[in-house]
Parts: C-alpha cells; structure tokens; sequence
C-alpha cells in the first residue's frame, strides 16, 4: 500500500490534475474535503470524460468529472480481500480509509508485485487487469 496519496481539492482544473498525475508519474488523485475522500480521479475519468467529450480540461473542475461513491478499504484486510473487493467492483484503485481519513491506496500494479503471496491471489488480479476484454460470466468464476 502506498501511505502518501497524492490528494487534490474538487474545485481544481482537469489540467493541474493531469499535470500533477503527470509529474508524479501516477494514474490516480484522490479527491478530499476537509480530509474526507469525495472522489478518485483516474486515467479513464480523462479519458471518458474529458477527451471523449472534447471539454476544456482548463475550464473543467475535477469536482465535474471525478468518481463519486469511491470504494474504499480498510488497513486490516487481507490482500485477497482487497483483490476480490477491487475485483468484485471493477476497480483499479483502492483507497484505504481508518474511520473517515484516507491512510493509503492500493493499485493493481500493487498487487500485482505481490502475487508471489498465493496462485489464488495471482489468478484474481490476472483477472481483474483483463476483465475488460472478458464477459462478466467468465471472470465471475475467477471469484
């Protein structure tokens, strides 16, 4: 898990936030108020979004394109338990919350340096880095 998240407030453009995604070598910032997660914006929040859509990233708020309702997980769980979690909701990137603050994040590219853990592990993330090409049927029994 990567415990210093990168965070931004929801009235910033979707151009400082692809800047600071782009500076920080990073493929997601966590959207707070007063410390409580209110969104993840993503690659593919940019992508569908904004470019797709053909917005002004300069005049487009975070706030306007984010994820709300993020799925979050909790510092004691067990890294299969965040897979199936991240897996079971089609996510790529798993803020870790204590109560209401944010502590950290988890990627696929997390879990995927530490799939030696278990096959079981292994076959979830291999899973989920393909479920966009599969029918929900066939990764269903990856679960």
């Amino acid at each position: 898990m990567v415990k210093s998240v990168i965070t931004l407030e929801r009235d910033v453009s979707v151009q400082d936030a692809a800047r600071m995604m782009n500076e920080n070598g990073i493929g997601c910032l966590v959207a707070v108020d007063n410390g409580e997660i209110i969104g993840i914006l993503t690659e593919r929040d940019l992508l569908k979004r904004v470019l797709e859509t053909c917005r002004n990233p300069k005049e487009t708020k975070v706030s306007e394109i984010m994820t709300r309702n993020v799925i979050v997980g909790d510092p004691d769980m067990q890294l299969v338990e965040a897979t199936r979690l991240m897996f079971e909701n089609k996510v790529k990137k798993l803020p870790i919350v204590e109560g209401d603050r944010l502590v950290g994040l988890i990627t696929l590219t997390d879990i995927a340096r530490a799939t030696h853990v278990d096959k079981k592990t292994m076959n979830l993330v291999e899973a989920l880095s393909n479920m966009h090409m599969v029918g929900q049927s066939r990764w269903q029994n990856h679960i």
